[in-house]
């Protein structure tokens, strides 16, 4: 099975830059299944039910969430009647929508996972991520596993990674918006990566204003940030996994630039 995982898409730029590179992504690595992180897609903070849409009629098969899950207002009922959402499993029983989804592609069984660190992590005051993934691993039986851990800290997400290496197929990194040079398979046959990095503006401080995030940076003083203009870049992975006993055989980094060269 061969799956294009998508990091993390920032606003109108980022859903661009995607239905950009998309169709050209697809062919050259004969893609099954699109898994794209969505947490940031509209207006570089949540997802809204329209935005949702765009992205699943521009070829996404799946999309991830986050910490900004409840950004937007009133998000419940979209939650309830999206089949193609997982948002964090770790957080309180009452949210709405699903944290572990299972698909069939092509005939084969595909669960999807996303967890929420807690280092840093601030917003929806998330549950033990190594719990919720022991129980979730308890009630299925999917053979391929890909885990969206959206968190903060690297040592977190390679802790959660070994802890779970070989009891699923990947364990892939968000949130940073910087994606990392670390890809690899572990011992026991999982996939890892410590953050994926983001599709978005390329010309901006992860996905905001520069000079904005300078003057915050320098003076501490409280700053709204724009989303910043300009062209957008496209970071991503591709797995290529045993469909028959979930392992991976190959990660590959993706990075595609403004100018990539067709």
């Amino acid at each position: 099975m061969k799956i294009l995982f998508v990091g993390d898409i920032y606003a109108q730029c980022g859903r661009q830059t995607l239905a950009r590179f998309l169709p050209y992504l697809k062919r050259q690595h004969d893609i099954d299944v699109v898994i794209a992180n969505g947490e940031n897609a509209s207006h570089g903070k949540g997802l809204s039910a329209a935005h949702y849409q765009e992205i699943i009629e521009m070829g996404v098969d799946i999309i991830t969430m986050g910490n900004h899950f409840f950004s937007k207002k009133n998000p419940n009922a979209f939650y309830l009647s999206a089949e193609r959402l997982v948002r964090p499993a770790n957080i309180h029983h009452s949210a709405a929508g699903v944290g572990s989804r299972h698909f069939d592609i092509n005939g084969h069984k595909l669960r999807v996972t996303n967890l929420l660190g807690r280092v840093y992590i601030n917003e929806l005051t998330p549950s033990n991520p190594f719990e919720a993934l022991d129980k979730i691993l308890e009630s299925n039986e999917d053979t391929v596993h890909i885990v969206d851990f959206h968190a903060e800290a690297t040592a977190e997400k390679m802790a959660l990674a070994h802890a779970f290496d070989g009891k699923v197929s990947a364990v892939l990194g968000t949130h940073t918006h910087v994606q990392t040079a670390d890809e690899r398979i572990l011992p026991k046959g999982s996939a890892y990566i410590t953050d994926v990095g983001m599709t978005g503006p390329y010309h901006s401080v992860i996905g905001a204003n520069i000079e904005q995030v300078i003057h915050k940076t320098r003076t501490g003083l409280a700053l709204y940030f724009d989303v910043a203009k300009g062209p957008g870049f496209l970071s991503a992975v591709v797995l290529d996994i045993n469909e028959n006993n979930g392992k991976a055989r190959k990660i590959e980094r993706i990075y595609l630039t403004p100018d990539h060269n067709w």
